[in-house]
This record gives structure tokens, C-alpha cells and sequence, in this order.
């Protein structure tokens, strides 16, 4: 295990998306592997278009709604990318893959989820932890689907606040949600663009949580985390 991550830290900020749930990878990047395993007849460059074009119309339309779970959240997003797909090859049959993808998908969710609560039940018992993620207004319900919601002692959420990712003010009242400073706060996050920059730039710890990216996410010559972890179990 890494030693030190949290030494003099009162209090931690998680993200949730690419952090608690697939253990630091790349949504992106996990759906596309479940594309793969289960045949979907489609390139990856056709895919990341279609994945870049549901990301935007779930940020510009409010379609997800407040009880909707994750298993919902996702089935509609993964309807919204192969819909784009179907426009883009004759003959693509949406409904022979989109259940099969969901399935897998959110298999997996609920192993790694389960994985993330187990340490998070032990941060917590050490220290106050709070959330902070750009979602689409359901964060509460998907925290109660997998058992995390008594976990945190606050909860930002863009769709909420009004405030996203990287922008750092979004930390800011992370940190204010727990009554710290910035300097007692460690955030832990997978993307170096959105939430180790902004965390750094709000005053936090850094602790990258490093796994499977979109792209390579730290630009040449950016500050480095103050540190990179590729389990969450490190931080104990």
C-alpha cells in the first residue's frame, strides 16, 4: 500500500463517475470494451463519435430525471449512442445490442461499486468524505442504488449547483460543504483535466486515481498530482 497519501488531511472529496464506479477508467473507454466483448459491428471511431454526441445531448437536454438510477441513466445513454450508430450504418439493429451492452456494463458497475464502497466504509470511519460531480441531477438516487449514501457528509452536483467541472469553484464548495480549508482536503478523481487541475487550482491535495483514459489525459508539462494511485484501497 502507498504510505503518506492522507497524512495531515482532515477531510477527502471523491468524484464519482470514472472513479467509484469503474475503477479510474475512462467511461469511454469502458463502454467501448463492452462493445467489444460483445460483437457490436462498429469501429472505434464511429463509436467515440457516438459516445461524444450522447454525452452532449444529455448536458444540453434535461432527459435524465431526478429518480432516475444509474441502470436507467445508463440504458438511456447507451440508447442515445447506438441510435446515432444506427444512423450511420443501414441495417444496425439496435435492440440485439443494446440490452446485451447494459447487462455487462452494469455487471460490472456493481462489482467495482461494491469494491469502492468497502473502502470508502473505512475512510469514513477516519474522516468526513463529501462528493463532487458533474451529474445530471440524480446523484441521490444512484448513491442509494448502490449503497453509498450514508457515506458522505455532502454532496455537490452540477446539475444542482449550477457549477462544472473544471471549473475549481465546483471544489471550492466541496471544501465548504465540509467546513475546511482547502489545504485539509485531499480530492481524489480519474481525470487529470477535471479534477486533478481545478482541485489544484482551488488549493486541495491532489490523488490521482490513474487507470484507462480517452486520450492521454495530463498535457506535457503540467503539474503532477501530488499523487497517482491505481486502486482505491491505497488510500488506506
Amino acid at each position: 500500500m502507498a504510505s503518506g497519501i492522507l497524512t495531515g488531511i482532515r477531510g477527502c472529496i471523491f468524484d464519482y463517475g470514472g472513479t467509484l464506479d469503474t475503477g479510474g477508467n475512462h467511461w469511454g473507454r469502458v463502454i467501448w470494451h463492452s462493445y467489444e466483448r460483445q460483437g457490436v459491428p462498429v469501429g472505434e471511431e464511429l463509436f467515440r463519435e457516438a459516445y461524444v454526441y450522447a454525452e452532449r445531448e444529455l448536458g444540453r437536454n434535461p432527459i435524465i430525471q431526478p429518480d432516475y438510477t444509474f441502470r436507467t441513466t445508463l440504458s438511456v445513454k447507451l440508447r442515445i449512442e447506438m441510435e446515432y450508430i444506427g444512423r450511420h450504418i443501414a441495417g444496425f439493429d439496435l435492440s440485439r445490442w443494446h440490452g446485451a451492452v447494459l447487462a455487462d456494463l452494469y455487471a460490472g458497475v456493481q462489482e467495482e461499486t461494491a469494491r469502492s464502497r468497502e473502502v470508502l466504509g473505512h475512510l469514513a470511519g477516519r474522516l468526513p468524505l463529501a462528493l463532487v460531480s458533474n451529474f445530471y441531477g440524480n446523484i441521490s438516487t444512484v448513491l442509494g442504488e448502490f449503497g453509498l449514501a450514508g457515506l458522505f457528509a455532502g454532496v455537490v452536483e452540477s446539475a444542482v449547483v449550477g457549477v462544472r467541472k473544471p471549473d475549481p469553484r465546483i471544489f471550492t464548495l466541496g471544501v465548504e460543504a465540509l467546513g475546511m480549508k482547502p489545504a485539509e482536503v485531499a480530492v481524489v478523481g480519474d481525470s487529470y483535466s477535471k479534477d486533478i487541475a481545478p482541485a489544484k487550482a482551488a488549493g486541495c491535495r491532489t490523488v490521482w486515481m490513474r487507470g484507462e483514459g480517452w486520450a492521454t489525459d495530463a498535457p506535457e508539462g503540467a503539474p503532477e498530482a501530488d499523487f497517482t494511485i491505481n486502486s482505491l484501497s491505497q488510500l488506506l
